[in-house]
């Protein structure tokens, strides 16, 4: 199973990407068991998270892009409040 990957890309990309299309889920701070089902790519608009995984912690935050692998089990900790575009598949 791969990592979760967490970058910056250009407003062009996400342009490209088609992201503002994307729904929008948002969460206040809090902290959580998770399991994806499928890939989730999703654009972080605002927030602070820190998702704890069998092999490690990832931070990520406004402006990433992140993707989380296929049957990922994980525990989200939400420091602030997200909002952001996300997709599956």
């Amino acid at each position: 199973m791969s990592e979760i990957e967490v970058r910056k890309l250009s407003d062009g990309e996400l342009e490209e990407m088609g992201v503002n299309g994307w729904p929008i889920w948002e969460c206040d701070p809090s902290r959580f068991d998770w399991e994806y089902t499928d890939k989730e790519t999703c654009y972080l608009l605002e927030g602070d998270v820190t998702v704890s995984t069998p092999t490690g912690d990832v931070h990520f935050g406004e402006g990433d892009l992140v993707v989380f692998p296929k049957g990922l089990k994980c525990v989200w900790n939400v420091i602030k409040h997200v909002r952001k575009h996300y997709r599956f598949g």
